[in-house]
């Protein structure tokens, strides 16, 4: 019986995009900056010089489908991080965005072989996204947490 993990230990030759929601950017912001963090921490040159990330900014959760599709198909990647806040108002619009953004995405990971962290936050209010994008936990840490573990399965999957 074989079995296969991502580990932590050695981010030093990924290359990771990020592709961030300009739409609520005061959560979005922040969660960038959580992903980030966890990012450096664990080996990742994320300075404007460096060349293991890049980040892609789109105006909205809709629009996340379709960059992460490019980026994907690039080869460049090994993992994808998709980064937005779509809170519920008072028009079904939230359901059309969440439904499409999800959909678009998990379509786009499984016709590329590219891992993408699905990191839309869904929430009933501005302060529920605001807690989960720091003033609680920053969710942006445990989604670039998931990019490295998937990154590094991946590559171990490959070499078997």
């Amino acid at each position: 019986m074989a079995t296969f993990e991502g580990k932590f230990t050695d981010a030093t030759d990924l290359h990771i995009g990020v592709v961030v929601a300009r739409f609520n950017d005061l959560v979005t912001g922040k969660l960038l900056s959580g992903c980030l963090d966890c990012l450096e921490r664990h080996g990742i040159d994320t300075s404007p010089e460096g060349n293991q990330l890049d980040i892609a900014w789109v105006p909205g959760s809709f629009e996340l489908p379709i960059v992460s599709q490019e980026l994907a198909k690039s080869g460049k990647y090994h993992v994808l991080i998709t980064l937005g806040a779509v809170i519920r108002g008072d028009t079904p619009h939230f359901e059309v965005v969440i439904s499409e953004a999800s959909k678009g995405i998990a379509s786009v990971s499984r016709e590329t072989a590219t891992p993408i962290i699905f990191g839309v936050l869904t929430t009933d209010t501005m302060q529920q996204a605001l807690e989960r994008a720091g003033i609680k936990s920053n969710l942006g840490w445990t989604y670039a947490l998931q990019a490295l573990e998937m990154a590094s399965l991946m590559k171990t999957i490959e070499s078997i």
